[in-house]
């Protein structure tokens, strides 16, 4: 589970651990929209045969629809009532038909807790899930939740519990979202998931709204109109990263990549810290809050050259300064790429984490977190919104990651890249070796929430201008 980007060290504590289900292939029928979806699947439940110091809530989601479903759209929420305020549950996939290997599972807290439920596990499935054919249904998703501490559940005062149900039915106390907008099912009281705000894709981008854009048109670190932008290269030292780390600016370069000017972030080692350096690249104002964030990002699995497989980080994020254990005012949202694991993960993984705050010492963590695990090596495009009730995250157009209001920043907050060393033990080899994240462009504009493709038309109106920067957003 990841820890804040710029700096402290990672550790596993009050980790939730997300693994899980499913893949149908992809048919030639074009995925439902959420519209068309509505009446159409349906989620079934069963509880499993767990003891007492876990839940088995064990789902099945249907298509009765005409036309196929992306699974990727889909999010299924199982409602519970903590054991205690603190505790803190981790979430497993004992068994799938077609494998516990492509979907997310996250815990959420609920604006409104009721009698019966203050949280839920929420089930989200990655692209490499593939889609849900007309007149089919998943099979077994065989799921189940505990406690950190192991300590006993009680799942009696579970809003979405049925301890009579010991056979597939529909189950209309669990909630299903495609795109964002119910499809299935009641939640408690109050706590009905928030559809988006905008779900068109217009061709033109909205007038207005204040924005800074950047090509990243530059010809060195040290070129002056990267400080005159706000921007700063960083080289002071500290986390994150491997100790004795250097943050060195000089490996942030600049070239052409397909007609646009790219930046690219240089991380090397030769298995040492002290031959170590890592890249960052971040605004120096923190003038960003509610709005739109978005980038054109090229992660890498491989070396540039040198050997392969050490626990790298390549990360677009916003952050804003912790300025004591546990404020509740700190907010950080990322996007986080280990190409090679790390953080307990044997393989790639992109996580995206919105942060509500965090103790160093001893670690404690405040967070909700949404986990693809599968390749993303090449260019891909981000979109982060943040609007007054929800956090969403896309990549390449499609809904990745949906956290609650419960994580909205309440400050302002900076824009940062960078691509660093989790540490040491996933490459044992001192030969030297390189590894590039590249960067295409960022968009961030204020208070509104716009599509993916609204955004793609935003940067194309930029570049069609020939405008390579612009920064209308007012100092907070």
């Amino acid at each position: 589970m990841p820890t804040p980007s710029l700096g402290r060290t990672r550790k596993n504590a009050l980790t939730f651990a997300a693994a899980a289900v499913l893949g149908c292939a992809g048919l030639a029928a074009q995925p439902a929209t959420a519209n068309a979806a509505q009446g159409e699947l349906t989620v079934q439940y069963h509880t499993g045969s767990a003891g007492s110091d876990q839940a088995e809530p064990w789902l099945k989601v249907k298509n009765g629809g005409a036309a196929s479903v992306a699974l990727s759209g889909l999010k299924v929420r199982y409602y519970f009532k903590s054991d205690t305020p603190s505790s803190t549950y981790r979430f497993a996939c004992s068994w799938a038909v077609k494998g516990c290997a492509n979907v997310t599972g996250t815990f959420g807290t609920l604006a409104r807790p009721t009698a019966n439920a203050d949280r839920y596990l929420e089930i989200g499935f990655t692209a490499g899930a593939g889609s849900l054919a007309p007149g089919t249904d998943t099979g077994d998703l065989q799921l189940r939740f505990y406690r950190s501490d192991w300590q006993p559940l009680n799942q009696a005062d579970d809003y979405s519990f049925g301890p009579a149900q010991t056979a597939y039915g529909n189950w209309s106390k669990v909630t299903a979202q495609l795109d964002g907008a119910v499809v299935w099912g009641s939640a408690p009281e109050g706590n009905d998931p928030t559809d988006p705000t905008d779900r068109t894709d217009p061709t033109d981008p909205p007038a207005g709204g204040a924005t800074l854009f950047d090509d990243f048109d530059y010809t060195a670190y040290n070129d002056p109109n990267i400080s005159a932008h706000g921007w700063n290269v960083r080289s002071n030292s500290g986390g994150p990263g491997v100790p004795g780390a250097t943050w060195a600016p000089e490996n942030v370069t600049f070239s052409s990549s397909g007609g646009n000017s790219v930046m690219n972030l240089e991380t090397s080692t030769s298995g040492t810290g002290e031959s170590t350096r890592q890249t960052e690249v971040l605004t120096k104002a923190t003038k960003f809050k509610n709005g739109t964030y978005a980038a054109r990002i090229k992660f890498s699995d491989a070396p540039r050259s040198g050997p392969d497989g050490d626990h790298l980080v390549q990360t677009f994020f916003t952050i804003n300064d912790l300025k004591a254990p546990m404020a509740d005012d700190y907010a950080e949202y990322d996007f986080e790429y280990l190409p090679n694991g790390g953080w307990g993960e044997s393989s790639n993984i992109l996580y995206t984490t919105s942060w509500e705050t965090y103790d160093p010492d001893p670690w404690q963590a405040v967070n909700q977190h949404t986990e693809g695990r599968q390749s993303y090596d090449g260019w891909h495009d981000v979109v982060l919104t943040i609007d007054n009730s929800t956090i969403r995250y896309y990549i390449d157009g499609r809904l990745f990651g949906t956290h609650d209001a419960a994580y909205l920043p309440e400050r302002p907050m900076s824009i940062n890249f960078n691509q660093w060393l989790i540490d040491l033990t996933g490459q044992s080899s001192t030969s030297p070796r390189t590894y590039d994240e590249q960067v295409d462009y960022v968009l961030h504009v204020k208070d509104q929430v716009l599509t993916p493709a609204t955004v793609a038309a935003k940067v194309a109106a930029y570049r069609s201008a020939g405008t390579t920067f612009e920064d209308t957003v007012p100092s907070s």
